[in-house]
């Protein structure tokens, strides 16, 4: 009992004392703040999903062109498409300036958003994917498929994933082979 008295006497004196601390409230209130920081940018790496989908009946299709836009300055976008459209068996060239429209019967067009933010812990901002357009259209101009990507508001966020997430469902979107059904337009809804 005495031993007990002695330790919490001397807890409260060393409290009291401004140098001397058995346990300081910054170290764990920092752990909390880089816990829930971590949190969030896990919350914020969720792969994207496709919005604004319209498939027209196509003939299947095991190459596309894609025309190379310059006006994108998220850097990672094409190499995020050619794999996309790989993971589907789907071969893809990409051509810059004058196409030769007549060597490719599919090509894809898109146009991309991007902005910046601060991730997790750093200090620094960085860019990110916020919205892509994808357009499949055959040589002579007909549109066969569109489909979007847009960053998620609120807690569930592709904000962070990396580009091919974000695209991967869209170029998934494109390349199904009709329409589709009541089922999954309900759902979308």
């Amino acid at each position: 009992m005495r031993f007990l008295q002695t330790t919490a006497m001397a807890l409260a004196a060393c409290l009291a004392l401004p140098g001397c601390a058995v346990f300081s409230p910054v170290p764990l209130w920092e752990l909390v703040k880089a816990t829930g920081s971590l949190a969030a940018s896990a919350g914020q790496s969720q792969r994207g999903e496709a919005s604004h989908t319209v498939v027209h009946d196509h003939e299947p299709f095991t190459q596309v062109c894609i025309a190379f836009d310059p006006r994108t300055q998220v850097p990672d976008v094409l190499p995020a498409l050619q794999a996309a459209f790989d993971g589907h068996g789907i071969e893809s060239r990409v051509y810059d300036g004058p196409a030769p429209w007549a060597q490719c019967p599919v090509w894809l067009r898109y146009s991309t958003q991007m902005q910046w933010g601060q991730r997790g812990l750093s200090d620094q901002p960085q860019p990110y994917l916020s919205a892509a357009a994808l357009t499949l259209q055959s040589a002579h101009g007909k549109v066969l498929a569109s489909s979007q990507y847009v960053l998620e508001t609120g807690g569930r966020s592709s904000q962070w994933a990396s580009t091919r997430d974000k695209l991967n469902a869209a170029v998934a979107a494109l390349v199904q082979r009709s329409a589709p059904t009541p089922t999954q337009l309900n759902a979308s809804l």
